[in-house]
């Protein structure tokens, strides 16, 4: 049984290279401690269209925007609830994309997987193959853009065009460890339905999960017979048009964060910003290339999260936590018990820069005496 374990009244503070959560600009943490207000007042309405607009604007998108308090995975879960009736195919390449299979499973749809080796990278040639392949009529096909356990990047864009060829699939895309330091033409690749969480590449505290859904996703849910309640497209989009906040209670002081950290986010703009995470993942590549090897199948590495293949033998766990005491930086070991010691992972996102990258591989170095 779990004990207690009380938390202090000071730790020493580190800089984050993991996964996520990332790092957060201060005046971006400051702007939680606003005094508290109704989450019916003018004020409130103010503050969500202002974000809702604003990301609208960020990812150049067209379709409707939902932001809720929780994890990405609400959406993972709901973006089922909603479009699919009975069945879904469900491409899996790592734990996170498994984990879609899992929750589909579990909300009694069938679930047929399109299934790779960890490391490798969804093809558009085989879920073309699988549609037309199978006797089953596929609600939607599920893709994680970015799988950031095994460092694989896929390509969503050249799979979006595929399933456009099959106007009753719709296509469902988890970006929460990519969308914001990588950029995707929504509209352009008919992706209905694209989540993240806002502490990954978006560089915000914890606590909020964006979702875009499009037009043909909304009228999906219409004709459904059941939907999810809190993350229900119908539900929050409505309320949106007809009040401009939120269904339920929101984190107030998470938005007030996501208000002033999306202002910088348009000042540097999506391609910008995607192209300052690239450079961050071509360095951490070629770093690695030369001290390591990298996990992901080549020409699919991550542009947010390098996963490392451990190709030196050193003691991940033990490295980890010298350059935390050392330097601290923490950085990530592998995902679960298959890839803890056998990779490590590097997160470059949010408002991380080539120099602050630099400074990990050195203390990398130093501590493992690369």
């Amino acid at each position: 049984m779990t004990k207690k374990r009380e938390y202090k009244d000071s730790y020493p503070d580190k800089k984050l290279y993991i996964p996520g959560p990332t790092e957060v600009r201060e005046d971006v943490i400051e702007a939680m401690c606003e005094p508290m207000f109704g989450h019916r007042m003018d004020r409130m309405t103010d503050l969500y269209t202002t974000i809702v607009e604003d990301t609208k604007e960020f990812l150049g998108t067209d379709n409707d925007v939902i932001i809720l308090t929780g994890s990405g995975t609400g959406f993972m879960e709901s973006s089922i609830l909603n479009l699919v009736d009975e069945n879904v195919l469900v491409t899996t390449c790592g734990s996170f994309s498994e984990r879609q299979a899992n929750i589909a499973d579990r909300l009694g749809k069938n679930v047929d997987t399109l299934e790779y080796e960890w490391g490798q990278a969804v093809k558009p040639e085989d879920v073309r193959e699988a549609l037309e392949e199978s006797e089953t009529e596929y609600d939607v096909v599920t893709c994680v853009m970015n799988e950031s356990s095994t460092g694989v990047r896929n390509p969503i864009e050249e799979i979006g065009d595929v399933v456009a060829d099959y106007p009753e699939t719709y296509f469902v895309v988890d970006a929460v460890s990519a969308l914001g330091g990588d950029y995707v033409d929504i509209d352009e690749h008919n992706i209905d339905v694209i989540f993240t969480s806002v502490q990954k590449a978006f560089a915000m505290p914890p606590g909020l999960a964006v979702c875009v859904v499009s037009d043909d996703a909304y009228e999906r849910e219409l004709e459904s017979d059941s939907a999810s309640w809190y993350g229900g497209f119908q539900r929050t989009l409505d309320y949106y048009d007809r009040k401009g906040q939120t269904h339920s209670t929101p984190a107030i002081p998470i938005m007030l964060a996501y208000r002033t950290q999306m202002k910088y986010m348009l000042e540097e703009s999506h391609e910008a910003r995607d192209e300052r995470h690239r450079e961050m993942a071509e360095y951490t590549r070629e770093w690695a290339r030369e001290h390591f090897e990298m996990f992901p199948e080549e020409g699919y590495e991550s542009q947010t999260v390098s996963c490392i293949e451990n190709t030196q033998g050193i003691d991940v766990a033990e490295t980890i936590d010298a350059v935390s005491e050392e330097y601290d930086m923490v950085f990530s070991n592998g995902y679960g018990s298959a890839l803890g010691e056998k990779t490590f992972r590097i997160g470059h996102m949010g408002e991380h820069d080539l120099e602050s990258i630099e400074e990990l591989t050195d203390a990398i170095e130093d501590v493992a005496g690369l």
